[in-house]
């Protein structure tokens, strides 16, 4: 891991509350955040077939125009039965016509695609969460931590916390979906699940642990 020798980041988001959870996460360790959006900085095109390209991307744009170390996440589903759809497109899955984003959408379009293939058992509707994070720095080096949580999709949705899939995805281990779930409850889990539940907390554990701790 290269040694970070600033003590200012840049997220590279437009997302306040991702800009917020970033900047609580490396405040006590020195660190400060500033944000693409603050910025004003575009936001690129995400033209990557991989979280990791696109976090990358994100993140090599933001510490190009910063002259900062720059971090970026890209996240989503990603659905055995479906070949491993939705993937880097989960997002995507949930555009509406009007250009917003409408998640019920998205979660049935998964259920419909999930009948399609006759999907119906629980061992047949097997899928993980992955976040990937990218620290990029101005001469275009990067580092790259990943967080996975495996689980299983539930019909019909539960749970009215959380964002995106959330009321469909149930953990392995668990008993409800991370929509029935606090924000506390998904970063830390429980016993078995080594002080990070979800994705995005893995994936932040490993970049304090690896990336901040020199």
């Amino acid at each position: 891991m290269r040694k970070l020798d600033t003590k200012t980041i840049v997220v590279a988001s437009h997302n306040a509350g991702k800009i917020a959870e970033i900047a609580e996460l490396i405040g006590p360790l020195g660190f400060s955040a500033k944000s693409a959006a603050e910025l004003s900085f575009d936001v690129p095109d995400e033209t990557g077939t991989t979280f990791e390209e696109n976090a990358a991307i994100k993140a090599l744009a933001s510490a190009e125009k910063s002259g900062l170390p720059s971090l970026a996440d890209d996240s989503g589903i990603c659905v055995d039965a479906l070949d491993g759809q939705p993937g880097v497109y989960t997002a995507d899955w949930a555009e509406t016509s009007d250009g917003s984003r409408d998640f019920a959408m998205a979660m049935e379009k998964v259920e419909n695609a999930l009948a399609e293939k006759g999907a119906t058992a629980p061992e047949q509707r097997t899928a993980r969460f992955v976040c990937v994070l990218c620290l990029a720095w101005p001469d275009g080096h990067t580092e790259t931590f990943r967080g996975e949580v495996e689980g299983t999709l539930i019909w019909p949705p539960r749970g009215d916390k959380g964002h995106g899939y959330d009321p469909v995805f149930q953990p392995c281990g668990h008993d409800r979906t991370f929509g029935e779930m606090n924000a506390d409850e998904k970063a830390k889990g429980g016993q078995n699940d080594g002080g990070a539940l979800s994705h995005r907390a893995r994936a932040f554990r490993l970049f304090v642990e690896t990336g901040l701790s020199n």
